[in-house]
């Protein structure tokens, strides 16, 4: 069951509850941090008032901080690292290995399940973040072509080496989580999971609660969209702003997509609630749907909206509100990325 209660969503619990993730002995608050944007992605930003915000979070109870080696070729470890360091023993550090980038054409994506390049990223991700032991070391993505098994063996060495405390993956279906968890436990597994994506609950979701491994729903508000902070990327967002180029945030889609949010404007105002905290409320309770443990990462650089984030934690949605929402994910236009093959979803 999840720890929601009804108290006001003014009334921000602090601390969060905390919960486990997976059998790893890692526990972390109920909602945690998503820090991509902190410098990469969504365009220019004011790193006095993100790093503001690494510190707000942890004074609300947040203790799970996401970051991955891809972001920014690494300067997004380096930017958390000051802030780890000085609360090492306070959060739990999550990062990610597996995604290439291309310096010359920041459009190109590959995967990369090598061990050798295991390796390579594991002691990079070490050296940027100060740290001696990663909490959380994820598989950013699953090549298909390379046993997952193999990888994971390759990942469980570095836990045996006392560089990694526990595995995650990110974007694998349910035969996929099966087959790693054989060969190591898998503490958490992340993907895309919100009112507007919901491919996870296939296969994923199923075999987290199967096998007790906790569920990391990344992009939870849609990446803004859901909060109403834009409605047409192309029109609204620095050329720079990773969100351009995603299907669903543009043109005839966009449209479409924005008139889908009625419902969630309208809870919020019955509610008296911000359409973010709807959504969050939203993905909070599939742990009681799905009967698992769900820790969100919505991502933010504002103090306020870390605060309106966290409170969306004691809120209650009532089945009606449920319902409607449920109806969503079904009538959304455009793919989640321009290029799907790195996503589970097509695999699901």
């Amino acid at each position: 069951m999840s720890p929601h209660t009804n108290t006001p969503a003014e009334a921000t619990p602090a601390p969060l509850p905390q919960v486990p993730l997976g059998a790893s002995g890692l526990r972390a608050g109920v909602q945690g941090l998503g820090c991509m944007g902190m410098n990469f992605a969504y365009g220019p930003t004011d790193a006095d008032e993100a790093r503001a915000t690494l510190q707000r979070a942890l004074e609300l109870g947040v203790t799970l901080f996401d970051t991955a080696d891809m972001y920014g070729f690494g300067a997004n470890e380096e930017f958390l690292a000051p802030f780890v360091r000085a609360h090492r023993d306070e959060l739990v550090l999550a990062t990610k290995f597996g995604i290439v980038l291309d310096r010359d054409d920041p459009s190109v994506r590959g995967i990369n399940n090598d061990p050798a390049y295991l390796r390579r990223c594991v002691e990079g991700s070490l050296r940027r973040l100060g740290v001696e032991t990663i909490d959380l070391y994820y598989l950013h993505r699953h090549d298909p072509q390379v046993p997952i098994e193999e990888t994971v063996g390759a990942m469980a060495e570095l836990v045996a080496e006392g560089k990694v405390r526990a595995l995650g993956l990110s974007e694998v279906t349910g035969d996929e989580l099966r087959a790693a968890h054989a060969v190591h436990p898998i503490a958490a597994v992340q993907s895309e999971w919100s009112v507007f994506s919901r491919d996870v609950e296939r296969t994923a979701v199923p075999a987290a609660r199967e096998l007790g491994v906790t569920f990391v729903p990344y992009s939870p508000l849609g990446r803004g969209f859901l909060t109403g902070s834009f409605t047409q990327a192309e029109r609204e967002l620095s050329e720079d702003d990773f969100r351009r180029t995603q299907p669903r945030f543009t043109g005839d889609n966009a449209r479409a997509n924005a008139a889908l949010l009625a419902p969630l404007h309208a809870i919020a105002e019955r509610r008296g609630l911000t359409p973010g905290q709807v959504a969050l409320a939203w993905v909070h309770q599939r742990s009681d749907v799905h009967g698992l443990t769900v820790v969100p990462i919505p991502g933010t650089r504002r103090r306020a909206r870390v605060e309106e984030n966290t409170a969306a934690t004691g809120v209650q949605l009532a089945d009606a509100d449920l319902a409607e929402l449920d109806q969503l994910a079904a009538r959304v236009a455009g793919d989640r990325y321009a290029n799907m093959a790195l996503t589970s979803a097509g695999r699901e």
